[in-house]
């Protein structure tokens, strides 16, 4: 694995035209290893039952990620992987956090219901004591996410979160809401249509989005960075940044270019096993904000 490790580890320079200088912030993170993944079910696009699936290698690829973070300082926690729960793994799924206050999710399927638990019975445990239940079907950063500068969040709907939890969530977290309506199955949750670079920026692939949150995220955010379809589908926009470093699946490589571009440091990882069950780095990470 140290052979791979160096490989995912090994970023993409920016240009020397880069004239911006992007600082990184620390990060906590929440993950769960795929120990016991597999596509037993299929509830989006990507998973297919019949497509085999290499446990141990996503295991691997995990850990990757994992080693990635902490190489760029960044402080990781763990939670408990737990049988019967094959897509635990994706645990940005499980919450949604803002100074210290956590949102918790309500899973639109069966399948994954229990892992809510799971994540509802951690954080207290692990020193977050405002854990509120929500009321309504929400996929925690799956379908939100947090833009600290204009102190805003941006929630997702049209697959998975009922948009009444975009009300809840912004009652909860006391940061206005932003709903986005997401139109085509293959970005299913927000986060594979969308990321935030810093505290002003965002990157995100236009054509997963209605014409009219085109309209407000072109309002929003006139200096956005912009994905293609094939960086998209390649779940190039299921990345974490640092405000400087961005994390993101091998395969976008014309992404990492376009952020390179831009002064962001790209750091490539091969999570393409997790893939299957249709996350990538940003469903595997929980971002903690205290």
């Amino acid at each position: 694995m140290t052979a791979t490790l160096v490989s995912a580890l090994t970023p993409v320079a920016a240009p020397a035209e880069a004239t911006v200088v992007r600082r990184a912030t620390s990060r906590t993170f929440l993950m769960c290893p795929p120990e016991h993944f597999t596509v037993a079910y299929a509830i989006n696009a990507w998973m297919n039952t019949a497509t085999p699936v290499d446990t141990g290698r996503a295991v691997a690829q995990w850990w990757d990620l994992r080693d990635a973070y902490l190489a760029l300082g960044h402080t990781v926690h763990v939670l408990e992987a737990k049988p019967g729960l094959p897509d635990m793994v994706f645990a940005a799924n499980g919450a949604f956090s803002v100074d210290g206050v956590i949102y918790g999710a309500r899973f639109a399927y069966a399948e994954r219901a229990a892992e809510a638990k799971a994540h509802a019975r951690w954080y207290p445990r692990n020193g977050w004591s405002t854990v509120v239940e929500p009321r309504f079907t929400n996929e925690g950063e799956g379908d939100f996410a947090y833009v600290p500068g204009p102190g805003l969040i941006l929630a997702g709907y049209g697959f998975r979160t009922d948009p009444r939890a975009h009300a809840e969530a912004q009652d909860v977290l006391g940061r206005p809401a932003v709903g986005l309506r997401l139109i085509d199955p293959r970005f299913y949750h927000l986060d594979t249509a969308l990321f935030v670079l810093d505290d002003d920026t965002i990157c995100y692939f236009p054509g997963a989005f209605s014409a009219g949150s085109q309209r407000v995220l072109r309002r929003l955010f006139p200096d956005a960075v912009l994905a293609d379809e094939a960086d998209a589908l390649a779940f190039g926009l299921n990345a974490v940044s640092d405000g400087r470093n961005v994390v993101l699946p091998a395969a976008a490589t014309g992404l990492g270019k376009v952020l390179a571009d831009r002064g962001y440091v790209p750091v490539h990882v091969d999570l393409s096993e997790l893939l299957k069950g249709g996350g990538s780095v940003k469903c595997c990470t929980a971002e903690l904000r205290a």
